[in-house]
This record gives C-alpha cells, structure tokens and sequence, in this order.
C-alpha cells in the first residue's frame, strides 16, 4: 500500500484510481498494440517496486523535465530564458479533407481536434513512462471519459483549430488557469521511423515547434509536439470521403516566460 500511495502522489494523484471507462481497442492494426499496454503496465509496476525503497515520494519538479529529442534530425530547442510550464498528453483526431472526384488528389490538412490530460508530475518523475503514453492512449477508443484511460490523467485542456493552419491551446480549465494560446509553425521534422503507428496503421504526424501569437495568455510562448503516435492521412483520396479524421496521440510541451521583475 505504501508503494502505491507514494507513486500516485509522485504522479499527480492519477495513476492508481481506477480508470473512467476504458474502452482498449482490439482490432486496432498498430503493430504491437497489446504489447505496449502489458509494458506500461509492467513498467508501472516496476516503478512501484522501486518506490517502497524511497525515503520519501518524488518531488513534482518540471525544471528537471528533459524532452525528448527527435532523430535523426532534433527541433530548434526552446528559446533561452523560458521555462517549462506543463506537459500533456493529447488524444483525439487529425482531419483531412479530400476531392472524391479525384482518387489521385492527395488528402489535405483541415486541423485537428484532441483533448490535453496533464502528465506535468509524470513528465519531471518518470519519463520513460510518460514516453510511452502517447502509444498505450492510442490503444483506447475515444470516449466522453474526464479521464485518459489507462493511466487515468486529468484533463488539463483542449487542442483544436481556429482556421485550417491556425492552432489553439485552451489550458484554462476548471482546477487551474494556465493559459489560453493561439499558435504558428515555427519548425517541423518528421517523426522518427520507429514511432508508432496508428490504429489502422497510419504513419505518425511529424513533431513540431509552435510559436504563440499576440493575444496569449499565462505568459505562453512555445508549444512542442513530441513522440507522436498515427494520425497520417494515406497517401491519395482513392475510397475516401470528401472530410475523415484519423486518431492519434502525442506529448505536448508548453513553455512560458518569466514575468518581468516590477
């Protein structure tokens, strides 16, 4: 029991509660679905294990966070002076938009829509962990939970789009206030080739750096995407629709600027 009271706290409290729903999806096609819930489970047990020789219980620390690096070729790093603000893990949909006159025409962008779940204490403790999230979430279907199944985080804030090339953070939710943002590409490189497929096999979008726009709020600044998981449209329109989504899964790193000494 002590193991147990010791890693939710080091988690934000949201490991160890028993999820809201989960619905683990079967017939997914991503290579090695199944396996990848059994080793976050597995890996959460471990962590268990290891903490019944702790002292005390991690420290929720983000200045000790490190993102993961994209390779072969990394993202510009975040602009000096910033700090890390929080972590998410965002669930939900890239869409696209196709010709269906044309079965050649190549799928196009229309934004995307996700829900953020906070994995800020996950993210400073145990980053193998949280690296392994956006995979395992992309495992369970979508549904209306308050919960990220199977780890059970919060919602900490909603993703979606105010124009076809115009994203939109909304960290403001009822337990806290840490920023509203609309964002640009600033940078962007292809995720790596072992980043994990999508639920009917669909390649993982690229990582991204964003830059926030005039208007933001909570001193946000810049917006990573990282360790995507699906949401790669096919390659032509051929037996599309003329709107579809695809699922997918990512971390999302949010940096803020200090406030100005009065």
């Amino acid at each position: 029991m002590r193991a147990s009271i010791l890693l939710a706290s080091a988690l934000g409290a949201s490991v160890f509660a028993a999820p809201a729903s989960p619905t683990f999806n079967p017939d997914a096609a991503s290579p090695g679905g199944l396996d990848s819930v059994a080793e976050y489970f597995n890996m959460l047990a471990t962590k268990v294990q290891e903490s019944r020789n702790m002292a005390a219980a991690p420290v929720c620390d983000l200045s000790k966070a490190q993102q993961p690096i994209a390779a072969p070729t990394p993202l510009p790093p975040p602009t000096a002076g910033l700090v890390l603000k929080h972590v998410a893990i965002g669930r939900g949909t890239q869409n696209y938009t196709c010709d269906v006159k044309n079965a050649t025409a190549i799928p196009v962008a229309n934004g995307a829509l996700a829900t953020l779940y906070n994995a800020s204490c996950i993210a400073s403790t145990y980053p193998d962990l949280l690296n392994t999230l956006p995979k395992v979430a992309l495992q369970f279907n979508l549904t209306d939970a308050p919960k990220m199944a199977p780890s059970n985080l919060v919602v900490s804030g909603i993703h979606y789009f105010t124009t076809a090339t115009t994203p939109f953070f909304n960290l403001d939710t009822a337990a806290s206030k840490l920023g509203q943002a609309q964002c640009a590409k600033n940078a962007s490189v292809s995720a790596p080739a072992n980043a994990p497929k999508g639920q009917a096999g669909e390649a993982a979008v690229p990582w991204l750096k964003l830059m926030t726009k005039s208007g933001a709020t909570g001193d946000l600044q810049e917006v990573y995407r990282l360790e995507t998981a699906g949401g790669s449209a096919p390659a032509t329109c051929a037996g599309m629709p003329a709107a579809f989504e695809v699922q997918y899964s990512a971390q999302y790193w949010f940096y803020e600027s200090l406030p100005k000494k009065a």
